[in-house]
């Protein structure tokens, strides 16, 4: 089976390699026979790389570790579900998968355009295909998933997986993200191929506008997954440290976000088409970069690979090599795409949407300079420098509370030019709704209060205030009509509207997350040395150290300690913390126990049990950390209701 895998990715490079080509011949001669024969070799590239998925998988299964890769992420010990997670946990298995789902979405493009879109067809497929080329290039080459021991090295166990991935979430997270990161490919083909065509009208994000939700949609639950599984497996009571990987799948959610409101610009006023592509394009590079920085192991970070500089070289060499051939395109049309209409006034809802673009970008510029500053200084210094998680939000925070502000501002300036009446008039009810909570947050914090919390939960008051005054003119000039109730108007609004009432829902979302972080300010953080019996209190909860038990498991042994939990005299229940350490791969871990409210979490992790029968513990509260999950599920809701399908209205009969 393993030989088949391996064979099976050959035959894919070969094939891959005539479609390649055959696209490029169809697109420039306009032969729409050699198109058909490109769109075909997406197929049959697909069919052998999933072959090869399948092999590796039953190698996985089957703990055939006369496999290199089987053999360094497996073990005997591992349940099967963790086994077959194993191919995402290692660089070539991980990259096979990012080959699957690319040739995945190359079929599905290939067949929802079928019978559309053919001039633009055959330069998308030569972008899905080169990509698919470089990276048969790289598990066929460089770091293959087949390579087998010699006779001699073979043992009857693997190394087993890293301990921290043996997690129901890493079963999910990595599928997921990488559903964002390489969906993100199909917009980008489209837009490539309208710079080669020269059809720059909106026909092209037109056509890409769910190709582009469905992936920004999975990349922010994988986002949101991966804060969870930090959240719930590091043991350092946080769900986001600005590590390089974290970072490398948030740079490219921001431009994907601005090309999303962006583009409503180019749809409704002929407008910032220049910067449609070019932040399409900036978010596949940054996709391709990601990946580059996970895999590469030029930094450092609990997600990253090990580092060969060959591979390095290749991967870097080719995310340049499609940044230099996409924004040259972009440079070589841009008298063509230059806009014809022009932003009329600052108080405009044109001018909003620009002023968002460039937040979400000089927010990207600052997380890009703290994430690589270790390398450059590598290059210069000849040592990283790191800059620590508190470089970022001295810029990130302020830009935050910005965006806020534009969420809540945007929907209510009109197109062209707001007069100064409606602009009162639109603002009053959410202006005093964020006002009034700032003052009662102010309040309520005392002496000492710090600035974020109050500017960005009196922002989200006034976000929320102008979504809900929306909903609220809409749905009752709906029931004044007399022919729909409440609910009957709310869902008629998202069915013809989707775009704008859903995307009220998303910034509801966005609103809630923020304001989950805020709470971060009052976090509080103790460690403890006590003995059976005794007792200490944080946040107005108190712990009561019970005992400690062995953890005799068969891959792993340790101590889980019981602590009675209570607010005041009433009993909440047991927190059973566990320290453990994993035999196979000789990793510790701390797996720590929550108890959870809509107020805040008290979070606790078993550091030691010392020689003297005593147990050290570290706590955390951590208020409001709740309303960034439930702010993630609204987020997906109300992306959710901006894709769901409905009837093409343009085609419906006109009436009187």
């Amino acid at each position: 089976m393993p030989d088949i895998g391996g064979y099976s990715l050959r035959f894919a490079l070969v094939i891959a390699l005539l479609g390649f080509g055959s696209a490029i011949y169809a697109g420039a001669q306009r032969r729409s026979e050699w198109t058909r024969v490109a769109e075909r070799s997406v197929w049959v590239v697909f069919a052998f790389v999933s072959v090869a998925m399948i092999a590796l998988f039953y190698a996985l299964a089957t703990f055939d570790f006369q496999l290199l890769y089987v053999a360094r992420h497996s073990a005997r010990s591992m349940d099967l579900h963790y086994r077959l997670a194993a191919l995402w946990g290692g660089q070539a298995g991980s990259l096979l998968l990012w080959l699957w789902m690319l040739m995945a979405y190359g079929v599905a493009s290939v067949w929802f355009n079928r019978t559309k879109n053919r001039t633009l067809m055959p330069w998308v497929v030569a972008v899905v295909l080169a990509n698919a080329l470089f990276f048969l290039v790289l598990v066929t080459l460089v770091t293959e998933p087949f390579e087998r021991l010699q006779p001699g090295d073979t043992l009857s166990d693997g190394d087993g997986l890293n301990p921290l991935l043996q997690h129901p979430v890493m079963m999910i997270h990595p599928i997921v993200l990488y559903i964002g990161l390489v969906g993100f490919v199909i917009p980008f083909a489209f837009a490539f191929a309208a710079l080669v065509t020269g059809e720059l009208d909106t026909n092209w994000f037109r056509t890409t506008r769910r190709w582009t939700l469905f992936p920004w949609l999975f990349l922010s639950i994988g986002i949101m997954l991966g804060g969870r599984w930090a959240y719930e497996v590091l043991g350092w009571g946080g769900y986001w440290a600005w590590d390089p990987v974290e970072n490398a799948s948030f740079m490219p959610w921001l431009p994907a976000t601005a090309f999303l409101h962006s583009v409503m610009i180019q749809e409704k006023r002929n407008m910032l088409k220049t910067w449609n592509l070019l932040l399409i394009g900036l978010t596949y590079t940054l996709c391709l970069f990601g990946t580059f920085l996970t895999r590469s192991g030029i930094v450092q970070s609990v997600h990253a690979f090990a580092q060969s500089p060959i591979f390095t070289s290749i991967f870097l060499g080719y995310v340049l090599f499609s940044a230099v051939v996409f924004f040259s395109a972009v440079a070589l049309r841009r008298k063509e795409i230059r806009s014809p209409n022009r932003i009329e006034s600052v108080v405009s809802r044109e001018a909003g949407f620009l002023l968002n673009n460039w937040v979400f970008i000089s927010l990207l510029v600052w997380i890009f300079t703290g994430t690589l500053f270790p390398v450059v200084s590598e290059i210069f210094q000849g040592e990283q420098i790191t800059v620590g998680p508190a470089f970022f939000p001295i810029m990130a925070g302020p830009l935050a509370l910005f965006l806020l502000f534009l969420t809540g501002v945007g929907p209510l300036i009109a197109w062209r030019r707001a007069s100064l009446a409606s602009v009162t008039k639109q603002f009053r009810w959410p202006a005093i709704v964020g006002l009034i909570t700032s003052l009662v947050v102010w309040y309520a914090l005392g002496e000492g209060a710090a600035y974020y919390p109050i500017m960005c939960w009196g922002l989200g008051a006034f976000s929320v205030g102008t979504i809900v005054q929306e909903y609220a003119l809409a749905i009752r000039a709906r029931v004044r009509k007399g022919e729909e109730n409440v609910l009957q108007a709310f869902s008629a609004l998202l069915r013809k509207n989707q775009q704008r009432y859903g995307g009220y829902i998303v910034h509801l979302g966005a609103v809630l997350i923020i304001a989950g972080m805020a709470g971060s300010v009052f976090d509080e953080e103790r460690l403890e040395n006590i003995r059976t019996g005794d007792e200490f209190e944080i946040g107005g909860y108190r712990l009561q150290y019970l005992t400690a038990t062995a953890l005799p498991m068969q891959h792993y042994g340790g101590a889980v300690a019981r602590l009675a939990l209570y607010r005041g005299e009433k009993p909440l229940g047991v927190m059973t913390p566990e320290k453990r350490m994993y035999w196979l791969e000789q990793q510790p871990a701390s797996i720590p126990s929550i108890y959870s409210t809509l107020r805040d979490d008290l979070y606790i992790t078993l550091t030691a049990i010392e020689a003297d029968g005593s147990a050290t513990f570290k706590v955390y509260r951590n208020p409001m950390v709740n309303w960034i999950w439930i702010g993630g599920c609204v987020f997906v809701l109300g992306s959710l209701a901006v894709m769901w399908p409905h009837p093409d209205r343009s085609r419906a009969p006109k009436v009187g």
